[in-house]
């Protein structure tokens, strides 16, 4: 903190924010880390909101969780919001005082002492969507010891997979307090686009008929790997879509003296907010069709899926362990990704055994199923004759549908 600033407002934003709770009433505190949990949060916070007359506590700890969040449940009088204040006792303590507290709902595994066990003292502790990862088992064997003692003070552990429930028993927590219902993930409510909508979009970017292939979640050193192969395809518009977007202006360097590219920001400019300097760009895109869009904006992946006609998540030809599949497909376009899928091994292992989407290994690998998939564009695969692959998709998420009805059922009535 001494020497970054950046650290410090962090810190400053989460410890010594103001408690806007507007009203001390029984209250569901539902603690996520980003907005990935944030968004999974959303069909279980509108169950309680349906269901039951409590108010809800969300915490997050990132920014883009809180904007998230904040959009979401802006005209919603029954929702608070706040920072997750890092595990301070003291604000934790503060925050219990200004509510009464029904039940904590921690979303994934997000251990944090002090507040699994300060609201233990006062409520029922929930752990759902639990996962224990690859990386992170061998670091809590570790601290096995402290972890059993905490894991006693959490009344339900919902994991995501039979692995994840057997390995977070072998680090403590009571077999008889850990079920497995399957992921959340199948339940996010993402946002349906009208046909027009997505053909002005279509237009923005300019599309012109080519194919696009949207490459979502894309990790450090992976784009050179997308690259390679669109250098190989014709009549394709590459939008890159990287996971973290301060690494845009690197990725712009990098591609500046090989190719005709933009930022998704500069296609949204008015012309007045183009500076002087900007009139030679413009006039040099108005030449010549981009390829390469990159998007540095939040928010956009989704809509850049629905318009997509091949798909990619990123974070799987990198070993990070994968993004969500599950977005892609819920958009009907079967997704191609990597090797690396750690952190959605069971999803990736249903997918590709249904056939709704194609794991690669390397360049060429990529290169032959964006080309497969282009030629399926033309004539859908069809296994069986008679199921095509969107049939199959929407078969994929009717079966699993049923986690967050047993999810909320299994809090609600814990016995």
């Amino acid at each position: 903190m001494i020497f970054s600033n950046k650290l410090r407002k962090f810190v400053k934003k989460r410890l010594f924010q103001k408690i806007n709770i507007r009203e001390k009433k029984e209250t569901i505190w539902i603690h996520c880390a980003s907005v990935g949990e944030v968004n999974l949060a959303e069909p279980i916070i509108n169950k309680f909101l349906d269901k039951t007359g409590t108010k809800i506590l969300l915490t997050m700890m990132t920014d883009t969780g809180m904007e998230t969040a904040g959009k979401k449940y802006a005209d919603e009088a029954r929702v608070d919001l706040l920072f997750f204040p890092l595990d301070d006792y003291f604000c934790i303590k503060k925050i219990l005082r200004r509510i009464v507290l029904k039940k904590l709902v921690i979303i994934e595994t997000e251990i944090w002492p002090n507040l699994i066990l300060s609201c233990s003292r006062k409520s029922e502790v929930v752990l759902i969507n639990g996962r224990i990862s690859d990386r992170s088992i061998g670091s809590y064997l570790k601290i096995r010891f402290l972890l059993g003692k905490i894991f006693q003070k959490i009344d339900i552990f919902i994991m995501q997979t039979e692995q994840d429930k057997e390995r977070i028993i072998s680090l403590g927590a009571p077999k008889d307090k850990v079920y497995n219902y399957g992921n959340l993930k199948f339940n996010i409510e993402l946002p349906k686009y009208e046909k027009k909508e997505l053909d002005d979009l279509r237009g923005k970017i300019n599309a012109k008929g080519r194919k696009i292939l949207v490459a979502g979640s894309t990790r450090d050193n992976e784009e050179e790997y997308l690259l390679e192969v669109f250098e190989k395809l014709d009549n394709y518009l590459l939008i890159l879509v990287p996971r973290h977007i301060e690494r845009t202006t690197d990725i712009c360097e990098r591609l500046l003296q090989k190719y005709n590219y933009q930022r998704w920001t500069d296609i949204y400019k008015e012309k007045s907010e183009f500076s002087p300097s900007d009139v030679e760009i413009i006039q040099e895109l108005s030449k010549k069709d981009r390829e390469i869009i990159i998007v540095d904006k939040i928010g956009e992946l989704r809509k850049l899926y629905a318009i997509a006609d091949i798909a990619y998540v990123g974070g799987t030809l990198v070993d990070v362990g994968g993004h969500s599949l599950l977005e892609p497909l819920f958009y009907r376009k079967p997704p191609i990704f990597g090797p690396f899928t750690q952190n959605v091994r069971s999803i990736a292992r249903e997918v590709t055994a249904r056939e709704i989407g194609t794991q690669v290994n390397g360049v060429e690998e990529l290169y032959k199923a964006v080309k497969n998939y282009e030629l399926e564009n033309k004539t859908p695969r069809n296994k069986d004759s008679k199921i095509d692959i969107e049939n199959r998709i929407d078969k994929f998420f009717e079966e699993n549908s049923h986690v967050v009805d047993l999810t909320f059922e299994k809090i609600m009535n814990r016995k």
